[in-house]
């Protein structure tokens, strides 16, 4: 890739993830003829993203002074935490929000649908399964069940439902055999059956014949999309994307530095970093001041290259991750990813050294790659006997190693371990390879011992 057409495919990426989320919401400026229904779908997976856009989406509905909210549902559920934000959005909504279950409201997305005012299902939509799992996939320890057990209670409590249902969906312990969920299964009401024990208000071929049964046949309907920047924040802030993201930036920046100039894996890990923190902006995630953290860390660990000491290199680190995991939103979770990009540096760090070092010249400047051997042309250093007593002056301090001048040669010598200042007579009294030692001569021309 030429220099042009790289510096035009950053420009390219720059822009799109910086561009400002502002496609959305055209359609409102329109007049409406009649009452305006806004359809919200939710699909994909319940993360932080999603929120956003939700939340942005019930703005734009209150400012269209829209008479009802629809939430198009298809999901296999997502994040405990994130769903929890969505529902406190839909709780306190002051317009009226109904759910319509097109295909499936799984586990988190069974959670939110009963936090809708009424729901309505499609013949083919499924509501339940929604026993909370670990980002490791194994279900949840007994505290984080216990407590999502008791929010899908409360769920269904609030909208006047029978709770065993709901707590059936996330506890396999409930037996309900009359629904084909036998003690050690998770509940999945149809929409037959979801009619039957009241967790659906009916049954409805699409979302025109849903909106004939709420009597908004002939009303206006925005159907709002997400924006490329929300769309990318929601695949950014994907549990399974923040450490690859992270292993991406750790593994470019290590390569980075072992190479010369700056290449391919510097930009790589520049365009994640940037990448992970943009799209943790627009889920609303992190705050400008986690970037700010980021950049102080970043600008202390060059700080590091120019002045030794290795304290403002380790605060730098700590920055760096402290940044991440601030903007990460869940602590925990971000803190895991953090290892795990950690980890996975590490061992492409020592696969790349051991296996391609040699073949790819990348760690020349860093990692000794020659033997000094007599095979590759080196000899050992020559034992200068002739210096022994002669005299030279120190045109340096002695610590006790530095330099001597003796007859217009500069010398590296050590002091027999007292300290020497410069511009002090002293005599050369054991040689021992490179290693020349010297005492200082004092003013009546003796040593001084």
């Amino acid at each position: 890739m030429g220099k042009h057409m790289k510096r035009w495919f950053l420009f390219m990426i720059v822009v799109a993830t910086l561009s400002v989320p502002v496609v959305s919401g055209l359609f409102v400026t329109a007049e409406a003829s009649g009452p305006v229904v806004y359809k919200v779908p939710v699909t994909k997976e319940v993360e932080k993203g999603l929120y956003a856009f939700l939340n942005r989406s019930f703005k734009e509905a209150k400012e269209a002074d829209a008479e009802v909210i629809i939430l198009d549902i298809h999901t296999p559920g997502g994040l405990v935490d994130a769903a929890g934000q969505i529902a406190k959005l839909l709780d306190t909504s002051d317009i009226p929000v109904y759910a319509y279950i097109n295909d499936d409201a799984l586990s988190a997305g069974a959670f939110l649908a009963l936090h809708a005012k009424e729901i309505y299902m499609s013949p083919r939509g499924r509501i339940g399964a929604a026993q909370v799992i670990e980002s490791s996939g194994n279900a949840a320890d007994d505290k984080a069940h216990s407590a999502w057990l008791s929010a899908m209670k409360n769920a269904a409590e609030s909208s006047g439902r029978d709770s065993r249902f709901a707590e059936a969906m996330a506890n396999p312990e409930i037996d309900l055999p009359e629904y084909d969920a036998g003690k050690g299964e998770l509940l999945t009401l149809t929409a037959k059956e979801a009619l039957e024990v009241k967790y659906s208000e009916g049954t409805v071929p699409s979302f025109e014949a849903l909106l004939e049964k709420l009597g908004y046949g002939d009303a206006q309907v925005i159907s709002t999309t997400e924006t490329f920047s929300e769309s990318l924040a929601r695949f950014i802030t994907n549990p399974i994307v923040i450490p690859i993201l992270l292993s991406v930036a750790g593994l470019g920046l290590v390569v980075e530095l072992y190479s010369p100039g700056f290449g391919v894996p510097g930009t790589m890990a520049i365009i994640s970093l940037l990448l992970f923190f943009y799209g943790h902006l627009i889920a609303g995630l992190a705050g400008y001041e986690t970037l700010l953290l980021f950049l102080i860390g970043a600008a202390l660990i060059v700080t590091e290259f120019f002045i030794a000491g290795g304290i403002a290199g380790t605060i730098g680190v700590v920055a760096i991750v402290g940044s991440i995991i601030m903007a990460g939103g869940n602590p925990m979770y971000t803190a895991l990813s953090v290892l795990i990009a950690i980890a996975v540096t590490a061992i492409g760090a020592v696969i790349i050294i051991k296996i391609f070092g040699k073949k790819l010249h990348l760690f020349n400047k860093v990692v000794l790659m020659d033997a000094t051997d007599t095979e590759s042309g080196y000899v050992s250093n020559v034992n200068r006997t002739e210096l022994l007593g002669q005299v030279g002056k120190t045109t340096t301090p002695l610590r006790p190693s530095g330099t001597i001048d003796l007859k217009g040669e500069r010398i590296d010598v050590v002091s027999e371990g007292s300290y020497i200042d410069r511009e002090k007579d002293v005599t050369i009294v054991k040689v021992e390879g490179s290693r020349i030692v010297v005492r200082e001569v004092t003013q009546k021309g003796e040593d001084k011992s």
